[in-house]
């Protein structure tokens, strides 16, 4: 399949750009055909989705992208969809890469914004480099950071990787929790049906955390977040975690499997139990599962939240690329 294919075509897509996420190691849910399907059908109806392939027979590469606003960007909105990129096959990449560069510079655009490409990101230099040969515009920017927590074999080495402080604290507060003479229970969902019960507790949840939560956590969000989990439930990616106390949901932490990383998408807590840490505690648990399950990285996504230093994680740059033609 060599070209530009429409939206409505993203089906006859879907086993090429799942076999595409499969040859990486580490496969981000906001490119699977489960995740761009959603989004579409909840926020796409104001902008025009098309999909660039290169390749003919095997398919080489893709570009998730939509006309938007008068010009071309990524399929999805940065407020949700924490990494974007263009999906290649990483064994022919630079092939990839330049037949889907043909197929944009066919495309009518005056400026293209590629939002969300992670610092290790190739398409950031080839296509970059590219535009800069054809005289473009190019313009890069620092866009948010994601911080990652590189996991070691076992808790007890996690836990030694902390400074003194953080690792007294955590033990601490995962302590007080377990010893408050209270039923606790920790538990993952992942089959659909039993996602798709858990995320009225979730949604609770979450927005009775926070008052910004409670704004974000609208009517129309509401109806997305239920059809993405269930969507990527269906297809083995939803990791939902929910911590009980006394059977009574205290703490939920809404996150995906990316293969050899998990990422924490989304959380929340019940305010009543503000007073054992639970929010803090449950990403904890969260992180020993991911241990236990042989994950090389956990990942916080956007946002710098003091709690995610506080569990070791480190900078992880995403970048905005834009290319503008020339007058």
């Amino acid at each position: 399949m060599q070209g530009a294919a429409q939206g409505a075509e993203l089906t006859g897509l879907e086993p090429r750009l799942e076999e595409l996420l499969r040859r990486r190691p580490e496969r981000p849910v906001f490119l699977h055909p489960a995740w761009l399907r959603a989004w579409l059908s909840e926020f796409g109806l104001n902008c025009e989705p098309f999909f660039l392939c290169a390749g003919d027979g095997d398919l080489l590469g893709v570009a998730p992208l939509m006309r938007c606003d008068g010009g071309v960007t990524f399929i999805g909105d940065a407020s949700i969809c924490d990494f974007m990129d263009v999906l290649v096959d990483p064994a022919r990449a630079d092939a990839a890469y330049a037949a889907l560069w043909d197929q944009l510079c066919d495309e009518r655009w005056s400026e293209v914004e590629f939002w969300g490409l992670m610092a290790s990101s190739p398409t950031r230099t080839c296509f970059a480099e590219m535009a800069r040969a054809r005289g473009y515009d190019v313009e890069e920017e620092l866009e948010a950071v994601s911080p990652r927590v590189t996991l070691p074999a076992t808790w007890e080495e996690y836990l030694a990787s902390l400074s003194k402080k953080d690792r007294h604290e955590l033990r601490r507060k995962i302590r007080r929790v377990y010893e408050s003479g209270a039923a606790v229970d920790f538990e993952v969902f992942t089959r659909q049906e039993d996602v798709a019960a858990a995320m009225d507790d979730f949604l609770d949840l979450h927005t009775r955390s926070r008052q910004d939560k409670t704004e974000f956590m609208t009517p129309e969000m509401a109806v997305f977040f239920r059809r993405m989990a269930s969507a990527l439930a269906a297809e083995g990616l939803v990791r939902l975690f929910m911590l009980r106390i006394n059977r009574r949901p205290a703490a939920a932490v809404l996150c995906f499997d990316a293969g050899n990383c998990l990422y924490m998408y989304n959380s929340g807590y019940d305010p009543d139990y503000s007073g054992l840490s639970v929010g803090l505690v449950s990403k904890a648990l969260c992180l020993r599962w991911a241990i236990e399950n042989g994950m090389s990285y956990v990942d916080f996504l956007r946002g710098n939240e003091a709690y995610k230093y506080d569990l070791g994680a480190e900078d992880q740059e995403i970048y905005r690329l834009r290319l503008r033609r020339p007058a």
